[in-house]
């Protein structure tokens, strides 16, 4: 649930930004979730407009810096515990697409073999999820540099499954 969480959070910065409707952004998150995910701005729209074409650059990267770290964030202000409302959301979501049937593209943990050139790990990536849980994993176009992105996040959860396996 967490690349669900995190486009949540990408959506609600894109949507401040430019005083819109939440309603009209589809963000587009790749990767791990932390510091090493990918919030791609090139697949990120706003009414179907790249939020490229009306976000200049600077504020741009800021508002990806600020979904990195925005888990940090949110645990800042309640000072005590976690976050808690944003991933039971994110968890309503996810089961209302798959007791619905909607087949609903988003961006979720799956287990992925072979696609962007990753095998045998879950990484978020977008997904069809639908009655069946994750009905198809896919794999769109990444630029050299998302693609480079997306293989160090992806490197960062591996590493991170290797320290819980030792502790186990």
């Amino acid at each position: 649930m967490a690349g669900v969480l995190d486009a949540a959070r990408f959506s609600t910065f894109i949507a401040m930004e430019l005083n819109v409707s939440v309603e009209n952004i589809h963000a587009f998150v790749l990767g791990g979730h932390g510091d090493t995910m990918v919030p791609s701005t090139r697949y990120t729209t706003v009414a179907g407009v790249s939020v490229e074409e009306l976000i200049p650059t600077a504020r741009l990267e800021a508002i990806v810096k600020r979904t990195r770290d925005g888990g940090a964030e949110i645990v800042n202000l309640l000072k005590t515990g976690s976050a808690f409302y944003a991933p039971s959301a994110a968890v309503v979501e996810m089961v209302e697409a798959i007791v619905k049937d909607k087949k609903k593209i988003l961006p979720c943990a799956a287990l992925c073999d072979g696609e962007y050139g990753i095998d045998g790990l879950f990484v978020g990536v977008p997904v069809k999820l639908g009655e069946r849980g994750i009905e198809q994993v896919l794999e769109i176009k990444l630029n050299s540099e998302e693609s480079a992105a997306l293989k160090r996040s992806a490197e960062a959860v591996k590493i991170l499954c290797e320290h819980v396996d030792k502790l186990l």
